[in-house]
């Protein structure tokens, strides 16, 4: 059966997948996951999130990991509130973690506040999006 073609340029494709980042980073937790991990499908998620509003919005974004960038991007009717734009922590994930160096470790604190951020940014672009 053949790949049912989608539109990248239409935002709910973007909320599924971040959506289901989310939901991975959340479920993830085990002995053998690192917080590393489930922090950078946070990261994932807020990205994407903003983008599928972005998308919405018809706001060109360039190829970037930053949360910081894409905040400032939003439409002024669309500016973040302070706590979203706190997600803008989230970047350093796409890197932090992921890699086998010491002083990168994520705590398990660390990693619920990355949840709770995701999950404000998403609740936020659902939002926006309707």
């Amino acid at each position: 059966m053949p790949l049912e073609k989608k539109d990248l340029n239409d935002p709910a494709i973007w909320i599924e997948y971040a959506k289901s980042d989310l939901a991975l980073a959340r479920r993830g937790k085990g002995p053998e996951v690192r917080f590393g991990a489930l922090c950078y499908l946070c990261q994932q998620a807020a990205e994407k999130a903003l983008k599928a509003v972005l998308l919405k919005e018809k706001v060109e974004f360039p190829p970037t990991h930053s949360i910081k960038v894409l905040l400032d991007l939003l439409p002024s009717p669309l500016s973040p509130t302070p706590e979203i734009k706190e997600a803008a922590q989230l970047s350093h994930y796409a890197f932090k973690g992921r890699y086998p160096l010491d002083f990168l470790d994520i705590q398990p604190d660390e990693y619920e506040k990355a949840i709770k951020l995701t999950d404000r940014v998403l609740r936020w672009a659902e939002k926006a999006l309707k």
